[in-house]
């Protein structure tokens, strides 16, 4: 599979995006906090310009991951894609948190043929058979990004909160569904399992179409990964964090790019 360059950029900003690009990926559910029978939510899942309006690019969400209280998956329902995103239902037939996530993991490729740039995009394991072996001037990334939110039926728990140990993940400290405005919450960022120190994190709060600023929280994480948000007002918060580091799984890739992104609802006292 070879792409153009066209097709390569559309395909970059349909996955997470690092902290030098403008458009923003994200998941919103339309409530993250419910109690009933089998209650549902409606997610929106898109790529913008302003937090947290659909007008740039539907998000992908081919590697969707929905985990269940009880660590099972389950499937998303309904699902459709727009011209500016896509959506799909969740049926919440457990007590308990889910975790909804979009999680990619690619490798990319550059070289020249006939004097021409080529651009490829794809799994590890098409990389071999996909990528001529004498490419000219061969560049080889990887990257592993996730965009997540987190939903809870009745009581909290946090089965589905426990990491993967892959990438780039947000560990709740303060659970993600227990946040109210004027109080301060606590989460942990590590990388393959690891404590992410010194990481650069921006929280934004939505609404951003109506405000002449982003108004962003800064924080940056101690040696156990941790930072700490006092969150001034309630409402829908997205937090980004990135990295890059040089353990990659492909041997030809010199560095591995990491993201993630999640969006937090923060209700009022």
């Amino acid at each position: 599979m070879k792409n153009s360059l066209k097709f390569a950029a559309l395909a970059l900003a349909l996955t997470l995006p690092l902290a030098a690009q403008a458009h923003k990926a994200w998941l919103q559910p339309s409530q993250t906090v419910l109690a009933g029978n089998n209650p549902w939510v409606t997610v929106d899942a898109a790529v913008s310009n302003d937090l947290f309006y659909f007008n740039h690019v539907p998000l992908k969400t081919d590697n969707l991951s929905i985990i269940a209280p009880d660590g099972s998956t389950v499937p998303a329902q309904n699902t459709a894609t727009g011209k500016y995103r896509t959506v799909f239902d969740v049926e919440l037939k457990q007590a308990g948190t889910y975790r909804i996530g979009v999680v990619n993991n690619y490798v990319t490729g550059s070289w020249e043929e006939n004097g021409q740039p080529k651009r490829w995009r794809g799994t590890e394991a098409t990389f071999a058979t996909e990528v001529p072996k004498d490419a000219k001037k061969l560049q080889v990334g990887q990257s592993v990004s996730r965009v997540e939110t987190f939903v809870t039926n009745g009581s909290p728990n946090e089965t589905a909160l426990k990491p993967s140990g892959v990438g780039l993940e947000l560990v709740p400290v303060t659970h993600p569904n227990d946040l109210f405005a004027g109080e301060e919450a606590t989460f942990r960022f590590q990388i393959d399992g690891k404590p992410a120190a010194n990481l650069e994190v921006e929280i934004v709060r939505g609404g951003t179409r109506y405000r002449n600023a982003q108004d962003e929280l800064k924080a940056k994480t101690d040696a156990q990964g941790q930072f700490t948000v006092k969150w001034p007002e309630a409402g829908m918060y997205w937090i980004e964090a990135n990295a890059q580091d040089g353990k990659t799984t492909v041997k030809q890739a010199k560095q591995r790019r990491l993201g993630y992104v999640a969006t937090l609802e923060v209700l009022p006292q």
